[in-house]
C-alpha cells in the first residue's frame, strides 16, 4: 500500500518574530541617522519630510541636501523592491522576502564598512552621504516588500498607527484590544532598537550599522529556514 502524498505546508508569510527583529533595526537605523548623519531619518520618511520642510523653513542643524538624498534614495529602493513583489501575493512572501532581507544586510554591512573613522555627529560629508544612500535604499527595499506583506500592526517602521489602533481599540474605548500583544512588541522593539542604537552610536558608528546587519542576515537565514520547511 503506497504512502498517501505529504501535502505541502502553506506560507503565511514572515512571522511576527522577524519582523518585530526588523522592527528593532529600524531604531536603529533611525538613531545612526539622527544622531551621526546630520539630523535626517533614514527609515522614517514622515519625519525627514517633517526635517527637510523646518530645514526649508531655515531652521538651524538641518540639512536640505541630506534630507533629499535620504528621500530619494529611499524611493530608489522602494521601486526596487515595488519590481521584486509586482507577482507575490499577500501573506505568502515565497523567496522575495529572503532575497529583500539579503540586499539590506549587504546594505547595511557595506555602510558599516564606509563608515570606519567616521566621528559623529556628522564628520566627513562623503562617508556621511554614503551611508545614508545605503541605509535609505535598504529601507525603502524594505518597507515595499513588507507593504506586500500586509501583516496588521507589524509595518517594521511606522507606529503611529500602530499607537491609534493600540488605544482607540482598548477598553477604555470600548473596544476588545485586538492583538494589543503585537502591537505593544512593535512599540517596545522599536523603542529598544533606538535606544541600543543610540548608545552605540555614542562610541562608533560602524558597530550599530553591523549589528543592524547581523539582524537582518538572521533574519533572512531564519526565513529560508521556514521556506525550505514549507517546500517540503
Amino acid at each position: 500500500m503506497s504512502e498517501a502524498p505529504q501535502t505541502k505546508l502553506p506560507s503565511t508569510g514572515a512571522p511576527p518574530s522577524i519582523l518585530l527583529g526588523m522592527t528593532a533595526v529600524t531604531g536603529m537605523v533611525d538613531a545612526v541617522s539622527f544622531l551621526a548623519l546630520g539630523h535626517v531619518f533614514t527609515a522614517n520618511m514622515t519625519g525627514n519630510i517633517v526635517f527637510l520642510g523646518f530645514a526649508i523653513g531655515g531652521a538651524a542643524g538641518l540639512s536640505i541636501s541630506g534630507s533629499l538624498l535620504a528621500l530619494i534614495c529611499f524611493a530608489m529602493g522602494a521601486l526596487l523592491g515595488g519590481r521584486m513583489t509586482r507577482e507575490m501575493i499577500p501573506q505568502d512572501s515565497g523567496k522575495t522576502l529572503v532575497h529583500a532581507l539579503i540586499i539590506e544586510t549587504f546594505c547595511f554591512f557595506f555602510a558599516a564598512a564606509v563608515s570606519i573613522g567616521f566621528s559623529a555627529p556628522y564628520g566627513d560629508k562623503q562617508k556621511m552621504f554614503l551611508v545614508i544612500v545605503l541605509t535609505a535604499i535598504a529601507m525603502g527595499l524594505r518597507n515595499s516588500v513588507v507593504r506586500k506583506l500586509a501583516v496588521p500592526d507589524l509595518t517594521t517602521t511606522v507606529l503611529t498607527l500602530t499607537i491609534a489602533g493600540l488605544a482607540a481599540d482598548s477598553g477604555l474605548a470600548g473596544g476588545d484590544n485586538p492583538r494589543w500583544q503585537r502591537r505593544s512588541a512593535a512599540i517596545l522593539a522599536i523603542l529598544v532598537g533606538a535606544a541600543a542604537g543610540a548608545i552605540m552610536v555614542s562610541y562608533s558608528v560602524p558597530v550599530p550599522l553591523l549589528v543592524c546587519g547581523l539582524i537582518s542576515g538572521t533574519c533572512a537565514l531564519i526565513q529560508k529556514h521556514l521556506e525550505m520547511k514549507r517546500s517540503l
